[in-house]
């Protein structure tokens, strides 16, 4: 008997691929079932193995589902803008994370509130960290560094707690409503909230306007 005629051969999978499709399947498990329903049998069975090889690699359900977590975020980074100014690369940016993002802290946030949070033993802080990921130091987000090239922004004047705001808000807003914020929304952060705050940073440079 041909391998055909006995049907398919069960791939092998080993290593980083076998990792990710392991959080890949973690991660489908916990859209569909939630974290209340999610077992690491579950995720066994979705992900075609063993609850042995997952154990192999994370403790517990906790541990994977933040890892599924950040495997998700990883893998659908959310694209920079070059529009060629400081608030255009804003406006633009700032939409695509409440696109790109939407979804990912609806479900963050409800695993967050359905006992991921007591079930790890960390501070809200610490698993705020993890969801997010290693955010760039404010001062190296690639659009501020872009502006400070232009000639737009000085980044030794301004404070990181500025550059953070507008980012700081829209995440606010998704883990709020849960929905991407409306473009009025955005233009709000950013003409009314931010650009003001920098412009005090800036005092005697150039207009971003």
């Amino acid at each position: 008997m041909t391998a055909e005629a006995a049907g398919p051969v069960r791939r092998r999978r080993h290593g980083k691929q076998l990792e990710a499709e392991l959080l890949a399947a973690g991660w489908d498990e916990l859209v569909e079932a939630g974290y209340g329903r999610l077992t690491m049998e579950s995720i066994a069975g979705r992900a075609r193995t063993s609850e042995a090889v997952l154990y192999r690699r994370w403790a517990n359900k906790d541990e994977l589902v933040l890892a599924a977590i950040e495997h998700y975020r990883s893998a659908h980074p959310v694209a920079v803008p070059d529009t060629g100014t400081l608030r255009g690369d804003l406006l633009a940016q700032l939409t695509a994370v409440g696109e790109t993002r939407a979804t990912f802290f609806a479900i963050a946030a409800a695993t967050a509130f359905s006992g991921l949070l007591a079930g790890t033993g960390l501070t809200p802080a610490q698993v705020r960290a993890k969801v997010m990921g290693d955010q760039a130091l404010p001062h190296g987000r690639t659009l501020y560094r872009r502006a400070h090239q232009r000639g737009e922004i000085d980044l030794d004047r301004v404070p990181a707690a500025v550059l953070d705001l507008p980012f700081d808000l829209v995440r606010h807003d998704l883990l709020m409503e849960l929905v991407p914020p409306k473009p009025a929304r955005i233009r709000v952060i950013v003409d009314e909230l931010f650009l003001p705050l920098l412009r005090n940073h800036q005092a005697g440079h150039a207009s971003l306007e």
